[in-house]
């Protein structure tokens, strides 16, 4: 191909119309992928997040529906002067302004309260000790109940009056009573005394050793005192 059949094509309506067209073709294609994309990720949309917060679970899903939003439990709590399945939290939080679809989680009341389970604190510890790792876990803690037995030694824990173990489950919301040793002994407890200046029994003293008195031989003395007295009376 000479220089002049080159330059000839370049001055073709063809070849500078088909490339007119596909010059179109890219900037519509561009201009249609950078819609697009505002359009599916909501670009400069705004939507500020209601409150939710006590409303029940109904009334908030319907709220968020209303509002192109979404909502997921992620957890429950219990407060106990608020009805079952209202809403306790809410992340974002209200006010925050997200786009269309984003998810709102939120945390529900529960019907019922929580349980935590006794430790092994009953004759385990002292009360210093059970006392720090009730209240560490949740526990609510009344005033200690001091009954007969070692100081400062945890023997049971009362739940309205009654006894629980480790291992029982125990509402929160319950008082605990730990029942911890005074430093005396009880009462009912037996202990066999014996005064060293009262007499021994005869029925206790089957412990001891039976003896008998054995005397040694007389004396030559005391022979001869007898049989001059032997005389004498004859």
């Amino acid at each position: 191909m000479t220089s002049s059949e080159f330059i000839s094509k370049f001055k073709s309506k063809y070849l500078w119309g088909n490339l007119a067209a596909m010059t179109m073709v890219v900037v519509l294609l561009c201009t249609a992928v950078k819609y697009g994309i505002d359009i599916y990720t909501h670009h400069g949309e705004a939507i500020p997040i209601p409150n939710i917060l006590h409303k029940s679970y109904a009334d908030a899903e319907h709220i968020l529906d209303d509002a192109d939003l979404k909502m997921v439990v992620t957890d429950t709590g219990y407060v106990k002067n608020l009805p079952p399945d209202c809403i306790l939290e809410q992340s974002p939080a209200p006010g925050v302004k997200v786009k269309a679809g984003h998810v709102i989680y939120v945390t529900i009341n529960s019907d019922h309260s929580p349980t935590i389970t006794i430790p092994d604190v009953i004759d385990n510890s002292s009360l210093r000790e059970a006392i720090a790792k009730l209240s560490a876990m949740g526990f609510k803690l009344g005033p200690p109940q001091y009954i007969p037995g070692e100081a400062d030694w945890v023997y049971g824990i009362l739940v309205r009056g009654k006894h629980v173990v480790a291992g029982d489950k125990v509402s929160v919301e319950e008082t605990l009573i730990i029942q911890v040793g005074n430093g005396q002994r009880s009462a009912s407890d037996s202990v066999d005394y014996i005064d060293p200046a009262s007499p021994i029994n005869e029925e206790n003293s089957g412990d001891l050793d039976d003896f008998e008195e054995v005397t040694g031989p007389e004396s030559e003395s005391e022979s001869r005192s007898s049989h001059n007295q032997e005389d004498v009376l004859e």
